[in-house]
């Protein structure tokens, strides 16, 4: 077996069912093997999805284990040589898959590889390359530095933006979304901590394979991840979460020996979190206030006339205003997923961001009869 690919569910099933046909199609020239482990969904995923693709193997957790822990049920069953862990919100490329096998198979000292992820705009998503949080540069990121100097190597590790997005590099931390690692390397340095109930474990799993003397790459090859940045961070469980998930791995790694600064990266870290519980809370007061009524948003669709006809009745059944001319303002472009490959789906998308006036991606599965945005699932 090549790659044993894991993703882990929870209330998401039309988003996942998009990233396992996205998935299958990347098979090509590999031997794959399929795990979702579902952490108690209550939108009848498991049922739903188990019907329409037999050749994925779904394990149903009666209770919502968290990721790391969801994670490890599958790693320990898996045979790939390569372990993929994927979140389901993210949709591959035809080639995603070879193009990291190839990769790692060539390289190895690389113990794990990530990916060039693009956001639901077409835009590169900066996390696709990260160093390690390490004291320093968890202060650069918290106080601003990496943003003012991004294409430092002192100030800018955060996020790497020194190095070349368009060439493979070596790098530190791997994103949880699209994590390809060697089972070597995952049976020397042991599984995903299950400290880590959510967020963070990406972080530690990269920091282990390093002090295991590993390396960690990035690959140039794209995929889409597009759900995520709505659906958790502009929640309140997501700042608890994500904040406690950054302080464990703290003192894990670096607290013994940076006693002298720990409680200052401490309260460093809880005053990041008030800021940015406070601005939910701000804009939270100000939902409460009416506001004008806004434009319907308009959706520019691509397909077969058959897909065309439905999409309008969809379009038009919530709210949206449907259109086919791209010459015409518009907030999203809708793709028939029948009609273009996912492959041309994110170069079409990319090369729309490169433009004054970028959209939102959509797409359309006239299988299912589905429109997916990033906020909304139509039908």
């Amino acid at each position: 077996m090549d790659v044993s690919i894991i993703i882990v569910s929870y209330n998401v099933r039309y988003y996942l069912e998009q990233c396992l046909h996205s998935v299958l199609a990347a098979r090509q020239g590999l031997q794959v093997e399929v795990f979702v482990v579902d952490n108690c969904s209550t939108d009848d995923s498991v049922p739903y999805l188990s019907a329409r693709f037999p050749e994925v193997r779904f394990m149903a957790n009666p209770d919502n284990r968290g990721f790391s822990r969801a994670n490890n049920q599958a790693i320990r069953q898996a045979t790939g040589r390569y372990v993929l862990l994927l979140n389901p919100d993210t949709i591959v490329t035809e080639h995603s898959l070879t193009d990291c096998v190839r990769y790692l198979d060539q390289h190895p000292e690389v113990g794990a590889t990530g990916v060039a992820m693009y956001n639901n705009n077409g835009r590169f998503a900066w996390e696709s390359r990260r160093g390690v949080p390490t004291p320093w540069t968890a202060f650069c990121k918290m106080v601003g530095l990496t943003s003012l100097f991004p294409h430092s190597r002192r100030f800018g590790r955060y996020y790497m933006r020194y190095l070349n997005r368009e060439e493979a590099n070596y790098i530190e931390v791997i994103s949880g979304a699209f994590f390809m690692v060697r089972r070597e390397a995952l049976d020397q340095i042991g599984l995903l901590d299950e400290t880590f109930f959510m967020y963070g474990e990406d972080i530690d799993l990269s920091y282990r394979l390093l002090q295991g003397g590993w390396r960690n790459a990035y690959v140039p090859t794209p995929i889409l991840h597009y759900k995520g940045e709505s659906t958790h961070k502009s929640s309140y469980r997501y700042v608890h979460v994500f904040y406690e998930a950054m302080l464990i791995f703290f003192d894990k790694h670096f607290r013994r020996h940076y006693r002298l600064v720990s409680e200052l990266i401490r309260l460093a870290v809880y005053m990041r979190a008030f800021i940015d519980m406070l601005k939910r809370t701000l804009q939270k007061g100000l939902d409460l206030f009416p506001q004008r009524p806004t434009v319907p948003e308009t959706c520019l669709c691509l397909g077969s006339d058959e897909s065309l006809r439905r999409m309008q009745d969809i379009c038009q059944r919530n709210g949206f205003v449907f259109s086919t001319d791209p010459q015409a303002p518009h907030q999203y472009t809708v793709f028939d997923t029948s009609q273009l490959t996912y492959g041309e789906i994110l170069d079409r998308l990319i090369a729309q961001a490169a433009g004054e006036a970028p959209t939102v991606l959509g797409t359309y599965n006239p299988a299912t009869g589905i429109m997916i945005l990033p906020s909304d699932v139509l039908n």
